[in-house]
């Protein structure tokens, strides 16, 4: 199975303004997997978005910027409210698997410590990926992995956690490159999530976001 691509309608881990607009442009290329963070809209522009993507048959994500258990807990109901397919993004609380477990809703949270914005993943490789089969053991179904954002060996990283944890693993930040999205691909990733790349111009450098997405979707094809 091919790696998933989750397009984020985010900018500097921000939601962009004119994300509904953004989409509209770009909803009949062939990703499935849509999402936004839950910073930069209101409540009810979330609302609208995300009845957007569900109309276009898409598979929604709400990834959370606060990493406070009660951030979290707050986004968790929120994503429940408004119809999301997957939470994502924080870190894991047992509290808010209690009731996420409950809902007809995913939870995929981040593995290890994150510094700074964005966040700059801390931790010793081995203890990364004993975190990951841990949480796969809880029943978490699947993780957020920020791999190219790690302070030590990344590729070594990715190739370790994806290896021996057992739900799908999503690369999440930094995924701005044909040589990281191949990467991916290689060790066998479920996906990776793109969102400043397509806003920035790195795969058709003065096209718009729907040019971008694009050529994203054409390397993915010949991969």
């Amino acid at each position: 199975m091919k790696s998933q691509l989750v397009v984020m309608l985010t900018h500097h881990d921000v939601t962009v303004a004119n994300a509904l607009e953004i989409f509209d442009s770009a909803k009949d290329l062939p990703p499935d997997c849509w999402g936004f963070k839950d910073v930069g809209l209101s409540k009810s522009e979330m609302k609208i978005l995300v009845d957007a993507m569900k109309a276009a048959g898409k598979t929604s994500f709400l990834e959370v910027v606060n990493r406070s258990e009660s951030g979290c807990m707050e986004a968790a109901k929120l994503a429940v409210e408004l119809g999301f397919d997957v939470l994502s993004g924080t870190h894991y609380y047992p509290a808010v698997w209690d009731f996420l477990r409950t809902q007809d809703l995913q939870y995929w949270p981040f593995v290890g410590e994150h510094k700074g914005v964005p966040g700059r993943l801390h931790g010793e490789i081995e203890e990364l990926a004993a975190e990951g089969v841990a949480l796969a053991r809880k029943g978490i179904p699947g993780l957020n992995l920020t791999a190219f954002r790690y302070v030590g060996d990344s590729k070594e990283l990715a190739r370790r956690f994806v290896a021996g944890v057992p739900v799908p693993v999503c690369f999440a930040g930094s995924v701005n490159t044909e040589e990281r999205m191949r990467f991916i691909e290689d060790i066998g990733a479920w996906g990776f999530t793109m969102g400043g790349a397509l806003f920035d111009g790195n795969f058709a450098p003065g096209g718009s976001f729907r040019d971008n997405l694009q050529a994203v979707c054409d390397i993915a094809s010949g991969i």
